[in-house]
């Protein structure tokens, strides 16, 4: 019994003596890393999707619309006084209307970090702060005025599904069909 009690006591010193050298060695080497932007210490910002319309030469060419993902620090955030999604589509539509140059017709051209990152960048600006770290594109989608204008066309066209008359109904049509007859 007296071997058991020595056993354990040995085993409870032992183990009080290696996690004091663990945290001794540990805090001489900074545990205490910050962690990396894509590893947690985020909030992450949703937008609902964002529709622009692209206006040249005082028409319509189509609308681009997207569905944005934003990293943003969660103590910046806290601070604004104004909603973070709210900001976000306001400069979504400034940096659209902003760069005319941007041609959405042609896909190949349109450079989406370039995109990505000059709304980052916008963001910060206006905040003053390091507000948003990353912006991750959730969807991104094109329509010009046609596609937009041949879809509805397309919904117009598709029949309701015809309803059967109601038994009461068939009754008098056919009554009403036989007493014209005689």
């Amino acid at each position: 019994m007296i071997k058991f009690i020595a056993a354990a006591i040995w085993i409870c010193a032992a183990t009080l003596g290696a996690v004091f050298y663990s945290f001794q060695s540990a805090g001489e080497r900074g545990v205490g890393e910050t962690p990396k932007p894509m590893l947690g210490g985020l909030d992450y910002v949703k937008t609902d999707i964002i529709s622009v319309p692209l206006i040249r030469d005082s028409k319509i060419d189509g609308y681009f619309l997207t569905k944005l993902v934003y990293t943003v620090e969660p103590a910046e955030i806290k601070k604004m006084s104004i909603p973070a999604e709210a900001l976000m589509t306001d400069q979504v539509y400034s940096y659209l209307y902003s760069n005319p140059q941007i041609d959405f017709t042609k896909k190949e051209t349109i450079d989406l970090d370039a995109f990505r990152k000059a709304i980052r960048d916008t963001v910060n600006a206006r905040v003053g702060a390091d507000l948003v770290h990353e912006v991750l594109i959730d969807q991104v989608n094109f329509l010009t005025k046609d596609e937009i204008r041949d879809n509805a066309m397309r919904r117009r066209k598709d029949p309701a599904t015809p309803t059967e008359p109601a038994p009461a109904e068939s009754a008098q049509a056919e009554a009403a069909k036989s007493a014209a007859e005689h």
